[in-house]
């Protein structure tokens, strides 16, 4: 069977989501090396929160790395077969990185967290939002963000699934989109709980602080191909992938094309590597022929390492 596995980004965080991996390897060393490379106790962090710290985009981005790492290292640990190929959600694609032996992880984390800063600093907080668009076209949701944008910034920010794509902007400007997405038909439109307009032009000039960033981080050729989330293609190359990180950043992500194009090179299973089951849930609705699985807790894990092996 070829499979997949796919890694979470923001959004799947919550206070003490690590205490489902129970019983498997290196779940708190990995937490603990991470918390080590960015000097505070993530694990502690993790556990207790309280949510409204943990739900910080300056916390969540790196406790989510760890996490999909952790579960990842776990899968190797039971002597999980190898997956034909990754990718990450969002900042899950930095798991998949790590995961691909193209990040070192500590490095990783370090990157995590300045990625995190530089977002925020770039778009105060309460300036721009996002929001979810449900029962719409593409094509629909693409001409009431023309509508509505004015002069501001408002684009498609993530092609989740057909008739799921969360737009991202200036706040004023989302919520404007809301109205004209409703007025085109759409079934829901809704503000998600998010302080960053992640995937859009407002990200612009925390990319360019990325790209100086980048330009001292050791980026290796991944040893898994990880299809990227701005371009739907693999990278061959360090200089690649610092690219690919760098675009990512203020463009959509397509993960509806990121499924179809694992549909395409055989993928009849996709694992969702960490907590939660957003990922999971959405196969199904993208590649209907592809079977999706959550590896969200130690008995998921321990059950797909025996029906893959």
């Amino acid at each position: 069977m070829s499979f997949a596995f796919v890694f979470p980004g923001q959004g799947s965080q919550s206070v003490g989501m690590m205490n489902a991996y129970q019983g498997l390897p290196l779940i708190r060393a990995t937490f603990d090396e991470a918390s080590e490379a960015l000097g505070e106790d993530l694990w502690a962090l993790m556990n207790s929160g309280p949510e409204e710290a943990l739900s910080l985009t300056i916390n969540t981005q790196p406790v989510m790395l760890a996490a999909g790492v952790a579960v990842y290292r776990s899968w190797q640990a039971l002597n999980g077969p190898k997956p034909f190929c990754l990718a990450g959600h969002s900042l899950g694609e930095y798991s998949a990185l790590v995961a691909a032996e193209s990040l070192n992880f500590a490095d990783a984390m370090r990157l995590s967290r300045f990625r995190a800063q530089t977002m925020q600093q770039a778009v105060p907080e309460g300036v721009g939002a996002m929001a979810a668009i449900l029962g719409l076209d593409d094509q629909g949701v693409r001409a009431a963000c023309l509508e509505a944008c004015g002069d501001e910034a408002l684009e498609p920010a993530n092609f989740n699934s057909p008739g799921q794509v969360v737009i991202a902007g200036h706040r004023a400007a989302v919520e404007r989109g809301i109205d004209a997405a409703k007025a085109r038909g759409a079934k829901r439109a809704v503000m998600l709980a998010m302080s960053v307009p992640s995937h859009c032009s407002l990200m612009k000039s925390a990319a360019e602080e990325l790209r100086h960033y980048l330009a001292d981080i050791s980026v290796q050729a991944p040893q898994i191909p990880v299809i990227h989330n701005a371009s739907v293609m693999s990278s061959h190359s360090g200089d690649e992938v610092r690219a690919a990180l760098v675009q990512q950043l203020y463009s959509p992500v397509r993960w509806v094309e990121t499924m179809q194009t694992m549909g395409k090179k055989g993928v009849t299973l996709v694992a969702e590597c960490g907590p939660g089951k957003v990922l999971a849930s959405l196969v199904k609705r993208n590649q209907p022929d592809v079977q999706g699985i959550a590896l969200n807790d130690s008995a998921a894990v321990t059950a797909a390492r025996e029906t893959l092996s």
